[in-house]
């Protein structure tokens, strides 16, 4: 199976760390978020990876390759995680030169994948799923026919609707949806419903037809919702609801309460967390 997952994005919403860091390196406790990516791509079953990177994310392309100031990649034990990975996976980097949106960094991969189904993971969200969530889409590709682009979705409180594609949907089995209509950060009061896309998608090579077809925004950026607009008129898309917890890392809070969830299931760190959290709540 391949897997596309983009990570070309400017990271604003972290800056000025970001100005010369990518936000998919940010750490996590103690590896940073596309370790967590690239893991459950590799949980799920893809034997091949392309990184979609952009300016100034050469440190995505290091952190998986070999350091000879290190020795070798297993000779240290905290590595040895980071080795089991890299030895299970091909790992590969498209550049997108400009900013252009999501649909246009997944274009970028349309000689890698060629003609054949694959899955889609963005490099800021980390996904805590059992069994993965690529492999729950893959799952659910497959009853459905092996013909459908399937996207995961949530329910997002009202706050939120402004920051998701919004799908309407009519549902056709317990929490799987045949999409009707997909909105870019709506409006609440435009919004369709209040399923918020999640950044988790499996998609039939029809996408990149339907990214052709798709013009850019008024920010000059090619929507992936506009693109999945265009290929539900071509073939049936399915919008489904999944078993586990996602992690936006885009988000300053989210990131840091993440640390400390994550943090707080690491024995090492449990204690000390604790005394933190007891001192600084006083």
């Amino acid at each position: 199976m391949k897997v596309v997952i983009p990570a070309a994005g400017l990271g604003r919403r972290f800056l000025p760390v970001t100005k010369s860091m990518p936000k998919e390196m940010l750490p996590v406790v103690d590896r940073p978020v596309i370790h967590y990516v690239v893991e459950e791509a590799v949980s799920a079953g893809a034997t091949n990876i392309v990184i979609i990177t952009g300016r100034g994310k050469r440190a995505v392309e290091d952190y998986f390759d070999h350091n000879p100031d290190l020795g070798n990649i297993g000779e240290a034990r905290e590595l040895e995680e980071l080795e089991a990975i890299t030895r299970r996976v091909s790992i590969y980097y498209i550049r997108q030169r400009m900013p252009k949106g999501l649909a246009n960094a997944i274009y970028c991969a349309s000689h890698f994948v060629g003609n054949e189904p694959f899955g889609v993971l963005l490099g800021d969200t980390i996904n805590v799923c059992s069994p993965p969530l690529l492999a729950q889409l893959k799952s659910r590709f497959d009853a459905l026919g092996g013909q459908s682009s399937v996207l995961s979705v949530e329910p997002v409180p009202d706050t939120k609707v402004k920051d998701y594609g919004i799908v309407r949907g009519r549902e056709v089995s317990p929490g799987v949806f045949e999409v009707e209509q997909m909105v870019e950060k709506p409006r609440l009061e435009e919004a369709p419903s209040r399923l918020g896309t999640t950044g988790a998608y499996f998609l039939t090579p029809g996408i990149f037809r339907a990214i052709e077809q798709t013009a850019p925004d008024a920010t000059g950026e090619t929507q992936l919702t506009t693109a999945l607009n265009t290929l539900s008129r071509e073939e049936k898309v399915y919008a489904v609801t999944f078993q586990g917890r996602r992690y936006d890392i885009g988000d300053r809070a989210i990131w840091l309460r993440t640390n400390i969830e994550f943090a707080m299931k690491n024995p090492a760190l449990r204690s000390a967390v604790l005394d933190a959290c007891r001192e600084y709540g006083r």
